[in-house]
């Protein structure tokens, strides 16, 4: 089974760990049901969050008496140092439990909330403080988008792990942050990467393939452990076929393959008329180089952010797309491109559409 040492906290877990995010979904007892089996397999990380509605009740309830099997995570929204440490204290009481082996700030995806918590009487204060009383052991960050807060949170040293939304969309853009995550020594713990669930087959088309019975799930999950950057992934499981099947993935762990990648963004390109990203390019490179020298993973990326971002952070698409030395409306459309594409994409008409999007 494959397990990885999480950063410089020195906890050694199991690649795949139980998201416990999507507890709320289902009964007390079918969680109970989900949360035993994947301890019985040998996952050994689990992690929630105080804003997950009753996540941490479920947690508690199902595993109390199991609690040192198994590594603990949860997180909290509070960004002062009073709200953090009476959080705490509710995620304590709700998981029956007397310490976390993780605790995370929760979200800090943007500079004000990074102000926020960094502040005097911030809510880092209240992380360093229960780990050096040792009601916590170790202590973490999450970021969503916010490239600049990332790296201002690795570069602090206060924590000891940062989670991330990486997968093969890479929808964060994320892929230059982990690098960067690693040399410092943090833990890197992935979430969303099946993009919270919407990479996989819809049911009335679901094939397997890649390792799993879900062909889209399988590869992505073996895609991002694939990357030497990433220590835990935590998919968010409702069902006991999920943790069977997502713990066969690490059982052994055998890396993606470059032709199996390729498989992969073919079966995605497969459902592009009904799937929501069926449009977005995933970064693969197949379609490089351009002999117009037009970088178009970079570009597709740079318009996907504009489109999807918040408002505050559109502008990390128009930074990505200033920096380039050839810009979109280079595209002669020689189709080269298209002939290389595993998922068909009609590259030459979304580089149109980046072009005029980005020159706004």
């Amino acid at each position: 089974m494959e397990c990885r040492i999480l950063g410089r906290t020195g906890l050694k877990v199991t690649a795949i760990g139980y998201g416990a995010i999507k507890l709320p979904h289902i009964s007390r007892e079918q969680a109970a049901e989900c949360l035993n089996k994947a301890l019985d397999l040998g996952i050994n990380f689990i992690d929630t969050s105080r804003g997950y509605s009753d996540s941490e009740t479920k947690i508690g309830h199902a595993l109390k008496a199991r609690r040192r099997e198994y590594y603990l995570a949860t997180k909290t929204d509070g960004r002062d140092y009073d709200s953090a440490m009476a959080e705490l204290e509710t995620s304590l009481r709700e998981l029956q439990t007397d310490y976390l082996d993780l605790w995370q700030l929760h979200s800090i995806s943007n500079k004000d909330r990074w102000r926020q918590v960094t502040a005097r009487d911030g809510a880092v204060k209240a992380l360093h403080k229960v780990r050096e009383e040792g009601v916590v052991r170790h202590v973490g960050i999450t970021i969503h988008r916010d490239l600049d807060v990332m790296k201002e949170a690795i570069a602090s040293g206060e924590f000891e792990t940062i989670m991330l939304v990486y997968n093969p969309l890479d929808s964060e853009n994320v892929a230059g942050i982990l690098p960067l995550a690693k040399q410092q020594g943090m833990g890197t713990i992935i979430m969303k990467a099946l993009s919270g669930g919407q990479i996989a087959y819809p049911k009335q088309a679901r094939r397997a393939g890649l390792g799993g019975p879900d062909a889209l799930v399988a590869g992505a999950l073996r895609w991002v452990l694939s990357d030497e950057n990433v220590d835990c992934v935590i998919p968010g499981m409702q069902a006991v076929h999920e943790v069977e099947e997502n713990f066969a993935l690490i059982n052994p762990f055998v890396p993606i393959t470059d032709d199996e990648r390729r498989e992969f963004i073919a079966r995605l390109g497969e459902l592009r008329g009904e799937y929501r990203y069926g449009q977005r390019c995933l970064s693969c490179g197949y379609c490089q180089p351009c002999p117009q020298g037009v970088n178009i993973p970079v570009i597709l990326h740079a318009a996907t952010i504009v489109q999807s971002y918040p408002d505050d952070l559109k502008y990390l698409g128009y930074q990505m797309y200033r920096e380039l030395q050839v810009g979109a409306e280079a595209c002669i459309q020689c189709g080269q491109c298209l002939e290389e594409c595993p998922a068909e994409l009609p590259i030459p008409d979304l580089l149109s559409e980046a072009a005029k999007l980005l020159a706004s």
